[in-house]
């Protein structure tokens, strides 16, 4: 067990998104802040779940943010894991963003399911994600 004070800045970034993607991959999954609930499919465009009336969602998309979550958990044990974890996960989100962007959204092809709102929350989430790597990251190196 890492003693939390011995915890760098990008680690515990890392903590802190992977928390928020676990609480959103739960929330996901809750009647009522999920609106549209029981038109939830597992994978999809037809799913018409809608996180906080908002963010298209089905079965898949809050499992992967679930997987996301686990993954910067374990990442976040190590200041490079952390570091790689924000960097290629904000790589994985400017990916989905563009993908997001580029499909029809009533296509097979928007399996996760994707809408306007997911894609920019994607676009801002790989920002964030990889300034956090990259600027904390930079400190990491230097302890």
């Amino acid at each position: 067990m890492v003693d939390v004070r011995t915890r760098t800045t990008v680690q515990q970034a890392a903590l802190a998104v992977a928390a928020v993607f676990g609480l959103v991959g739960v929330l996901g999954f809750i009647p009522g802040i999920t609106t549209n609930y029981d038109t939830m499919t597992f994978a999809g465009h037809h799913s018409e779940a809608m996180l906080l009336g908002i963010f298209a969602v089905s079965v898949l998309h809050n499992i992967v943010h679930l997987l996301f979550a686990v993954a910067g958990f374990l990442a976040a044990r190590t200041a490079s894991g952390a570091k790689a974890y924000l960097i290629g996960g904000g790589a994985v989100y400017l990916v989905l963003w563009l993908y997001g962007l580029v499909i029809d959204k009533a296509s097979q092809a928007n399996f996760v399911p994707l809408n306007t709102a997911d894609d920019w929350l994607h676009f801002v989430l790989g920002i964030g994600m990889i300034g956090l790597g990259v600027a904390l990251g930079r400190r990491a190196a230097v302890r």
